[in-house]
């Protein structure tokens, strides 16, 4: 059973290290946008109205990519005061229970995306004039991470013997 937990851990590993380079991209690509779109308004005659509407997505990508990474870690949001008073085995069951509710949220904004996405290959943004469905497909992408994420860490965190959550055995 530790070798499921350790395999889990090391998938989740895998998969956050993915996601975490893709965001450092889209985080570079961001600021060269930005820095682009200064340019652009006050210094070059160019008409490249479009750096706003690519800013906006780039932004919008990063961070719903980023939640799986959270994730990943174990840093999302939660409100521990109630959680840290239960007994170690019982917070155990609460962190499953948790993480199912989390995966299923997860996997209706990713069902419910699917959809959005399909819709939004019929509008076109208002500049840029592109398929909304390019910039909306972050939206059941980040869905699908998040969900990976929250399997590995619940089945490394459940199933692990020495107690260590999977946030503490990711390695930089």
């Amino acid at each position: 059973m530790d070798i499921l937990a350790k395999r889990a851990s090391l998938m989740s590993r895998r998969v956050n290290w993915f996601v975490e380079r893709f965001c450092v991209g889209l985080m570079i690509l961001l600021v060269l946008d930005v820095w682009l779109g200064v340019l652009v308004r006050y210094l070059l005659p160019l008409d490249w109205t479009f750096m706003e509407e690519l800013a906006r997505y780039l932004m919008i990508w990063m961070a719903l990519l980023a939640v799986s990474s959270g994730i990943a870690h174990r840093e999302h949001i939660g409100v521990l005061v109630l959680f840290e008073r239960f007994p170690p085995q019982m917070r155990k069951w609460l962190a499953v229970l948790f993480d199912l509710v989390a995966f299923a949220f997860f996997f209706l904004v990713f069902f419910y995306g699917i959809g959005f996405v399909e819709r939004g290959f019929g509008r076109y943004t208002m500049i840029a004039q592109i398929p909304k469905g390019w910039p909306f497909m972050g939206v059941p992408i980040a869905a699908i991470f998040a969900c990976c994420q929250l399997m590995l860490v619940a089945i490394h965190d459940f199933i692990a013997s020495d107690g260590v959550a999977a946030a503490d055995r990711v390695e930089i």
